[in-house]
């Protein structure tokens, strides 16, 4: 074979990719097409939007506020013999209850408020 052959077999085998490569380009843009269509087909079959006189409102009494209150440990029940143990039945369903004093605990002068803060700590 001639260096011609060569050329000429080179230039052909280029053309074909390059014809593969814009069949897979137009494969996909019609891939995509075709998503976008059937994707408004499918928004079209959903119901429609509520209208502003549908949305919720808020309640006759005003917007629910948030509700803060101090807890305390609930004691664990202690078993009446001490070989007897608790059965799951006999536990509260909450750890916690509404505490007798509902005052905030504050800040106190003295009193470092976290580890390493600086404070002469509890004394």
């Amino acid at each position: 074979m001639s260096t011609a052959t060569y050329e000429l077999l080179a230039a052909s085998h280029n053309t074909l990719d390059l014809g593969a490569a814009f069949l897979g380009g137009l494969l996909i843009a019609g891939a995509l097409v075709w998503a976008i269509y059937f994707g408004m087909k499918v928004r079209d079959q959903e119901l429609p939007r509520p209208l502003p006189e549908e949305q919720p409102h808020l309640p006759v009494g005003g917007a629910v506020h948030e509700m803060r209150e101090m807890r305390e440990p609930d004691e664990m029940p202690v078993a009446s013999e001490e070989k007897e143990r608790l059965m799951p039945y006999q536990l509260h369903h909450s750890g916690t209850r509404t505490g007798k004093d509902q005052s905030r605990l504050r800040w106190l002068p003295g009193r470092s408020g976290s580890f390493g803060g600086g404070g002469i700590g509890h004394v």
